[in-house]
């Protein structure tokens, strides 16, 4: 079975990720921080720019769907508030996936912790927005 989805739900929650990004990384917020922690400077930033965004948009629209196809899978079990299985579902999708994988890979790629922290914070605010455009939204047909 293949749970509903709401597409414009999806979509708006695309887009939301790269709002998101493109506030948290900016040099006013915490980007110059970013910039040093991995290297980047003006002149690198510019370089091959497109394919990121490109990626960003691609991995943003899979987070996306699988969010709401786990938010409807959530509501089916549960029932009650949407909005609020949507958040929860994300909640503990990000601890158990994102946090836990990325504070693996980061601590074996020896990265700063304070780079960690700032991507995980990142990572829980996107999909924070992501959960509760998607829970607004509502399951497609509901």
């Amino acid at each position: 079975m293949v749970p509903e989805i709401n597409i414009w739900a999806v979509l708006a929650a695309t887009a939301s990720s790269m709002v998101v990004g493109s506030i948290w990384y900016s040099k006013r917020v915490f980007g110059a921080y970013w910039m040093k922690a991995v290297g980047h400077d003006e002149e690198s930033m510019k370089k091959g720019a497109a394919v990121p965004l490109i990626v960003t948009v691609v991995v943003s629209f899979i987070t996306a769907a699988v969010l709401a196809g786990a938010a409807a899978i959530a509501q089916n079990f549960y029932g009650g508030s949407f909005l609020l299985n949507t958040v929860l579902s994300t909640i503990i999708l990000w601890a158990g996936f994102t946090a836990a994988r990325m504070v693996t890979h980061d601590a074996f790629d020896r990265r700063p912790a304070g780079l960690t922290v700032l991507n995980l914070a990142h990572e829980f605010v996107t999909l924070i927005v992501m959960a509760v455009i998607v829970g607004l939204f509502g399951i497609s047909g509901a």
